[in-house]
This record gives structure tokens, sequence and C-alpha cells, in this order.
């Protein structure tokens, strides 16, 4: 019977490093209703994992498991799920809150409504480096607001996967994304990778960067992970009457911002998150539709940087994404 049945699930029963984190064989509960069971190929992490094991995001059960997004194929299926998913291969869309599911195992149960197709041209590692990045693009940059033919696209932390996502979506519907980075290392790799511009944020002047490659105008729509207070200086980067969508913190300092340099620019501060789309059944389906026909036509190429091989290797790369070096999607598989 399924309940006698084990699986492997990464395991973490208190706030700490990447070391928090253990492999472990538990039994495999039934299945509910509406869910599935998923036989993992590939894991993709993202940036909110490590916080949600800091406990810097929203607060786990513990022992926790983590993780948002699997590819690999369904293996069993709960009642009123159509039984017909069974030896399909799926990817997980992260629409279900980390409480209740994780992906970090060999096998998962995940809600069957967050299984979607992918185009069949993609690996294992490329179907589970899809859906976070490029809905969190497409949250702000086409459902929030809309991205239109010559818009100045400013975004922040380039090199993430969703930076990544953004300069893809952002040259599709004909805009000119201008990537930042902190140091020049990254710089010629955004470009190549479809950055129109990019700006070395601690070595140069960022607001003067910004304005004068848009004519002294500013960035149309700013799409920003960092916050802190480099929001003062993406606020003066930013058009009247322009947008700053915030959708991450990776600085931990305060946010502050200059409220006489916001009234001036009349600048809008929003936040802006995956969930947006998510909490609207239309908006998410349209979206995914979006996501695939861009990977059919080979405008949106999800970026591999690592894979690390097998599920006792998570340790080492969390330690792999903490530091900084990636330019694309860390995987273990």
């Amino acid at each position: 019977a399924q309940q006698q049945q084990t699986t492997r699930l990464v395991l973490f029963r208190g706030y700490g490093g990447a070391e928090v984190q253990t492999v472990e064989e538990v039994p495999l509960r039934a299945l509910a209703k509406g869910e599935a069971l998923l036989q993992v190929k590939a894991i993709g992490l993202n940036r909110g994992e490590i916080k949600f094991r800091q406990g810097l995001f929203i607060k786990p059960r513990f022992p926790s498991t983590n993780g948002w997004e699997a590819s690999g194929i369904v293996e069993a299926v709960g009642e009123g799920v159509d039984p017909s998913l069974v030896g399909q291969p799926r990817s997980v869309v992260p629409m279900f809150s980390l409480e209740t599911y994780g992906t970090y195992g060999e096998r998962v149960i995940v809600p069957a409504h967050a299984l979607s197709e992918y185009p069949s041209s993609l690996s294992w590692a490329e179907a589970t480096s899809v859906w976070m990045q490029y809905l969190t693009a497409y949250s702000p940059l086409m459902y929030l607001d809309r991205v239109k033919k010559g818009d100045y696209v400013l975004i922040t932390a380039a090199s993430s996967t969703i930076g990544l996502a953004a300069i893809e979506l952002v040259n599709a519907e004909g805009g000119i994304p201008i990537a930042t980075t902190r140091s020049s290392k990254k710089k010629a790799q955004l470009l190549e990778l479809g950055a129109k511009h990019a700006i070395a944020t601690e070595e140069e002047d960022l607001v003067a960067q910004v304005l004068a490659i848009t004519n002294g105008a500013g960035a149309d729509i700013t799409f920003d992970c960092v916050a802190g207070p480099l929001i003062d200086k993406l606020v003066q980067a930013t058009k009247y009457r322009g947008t700053v969508y915030t959708y991450g913190y990776l600085d931990h300092q305060p946010t502050t911002v200059n409220v006489l340099g916001l009234m001036q620019r009349s600048v809008a501060l929003r936040g802006c998150s995956l969930y947006d789309l998510v909490k609207d059944t239309e908006a998410i389906q349209k979206a995914l539709l979006y996501v695939r026909a861009r990977l059919d036509d080979g405008s949106f190429k999800p970026r591999v940087d690592k894979v690390f091989k097998g599920l006792d290797s998570i340790v080492e790369a969390h330690r792999y994404m903490e530091s900084d070096q990636q330019i694309g999607k860390i995987v273990v598989s």
C-alpha cells in the first residue's frame, strides 16, 4: 500500500547555514485529493529557499522540507486528478507554499495543478529552470505592467535566473534591457546573454549611466530584487511617473527612500511576486502559454549554470548558490 512506501527527502530541523540540511529516508504518506507523486529527475534551486532555511522568509514547520521547482515523471495521482497524467514528464510550477510542499526529494508529493507540460526539447535540468524565473519576470513586465517596443527596462542583479529571464522577455517584447551587476566581472557575459547595456553598480554611477543611456529620461520600468539603500538610486534612475517593481531583498540593510526625490519624479514603488499571477487563475494560464510559446520559438533559453549530482550534494549546491558565482540556474539531478 502507498503509505508503506518510502522516499528520500532533504529536511532541516532548525534555521542555519547549508549544513542544517540532511537527507533522510521517510515514509511516503498517502496522496490526498488533488495531489500527485512525482519521481524527481532534477531540482532547480532558488534563492528564496536559502532565506526559508535561514528563517528570513515564511516560517517553516519543523522538520521541514524545501524547494519550489523540480522536473520528473508523474508516478501516481490522488483522487480527482486525471489518471492519464501517470507516466508523463512534468515540471513543477511554484504555485504552493513551502510550508506545505517541497521538491527536495527523490519522490515528492505536489499539488497536481502545479504540474505543467514543457517543450520536449528541454532536458530535465532545463525543464526545472523555467517557471520561477520566467513567471516572476512576466508578473510585473507583462501582467501588472506591459513592456512595449522601445521601453527601457532597468534590471538589477541581472545575472540571477530571474534577471536573465527578464532580459530575454524584454528583448522578446522589443524593449531595451539595462542590466546591473555589482562588479564588472559579469558585465561581458550579461551583454552576451542579451542585455543591451550593463552597469557595475559598485564601480560606476548608476543614475548617471542610466540617464545617459535613456537620453536623460530614466528607465520606463525598473525591475529590482536588491532593495536596501539602492532603492533611492533606482527611483532617481526611473522616468517621471515610472514604476520600480521590487520582488526581492538581497540587501538586508533597511530600505530607505528620499521622499522628496520620490515626489519630484512621481515614481511608484511597488512590491510584486509570482503570487500576483498565481492568485489570478486566468492570468497564470495565459502566462504559462506565453512562456511555453517563447520556449518553443527559441526566444527563451533556460540557462543552467551547474548541475550537482544526487540529493546528497544539496549542502554543496546551497553553498555554491550562496557564493554568488553563478550565472544561471543551479540544479541538483
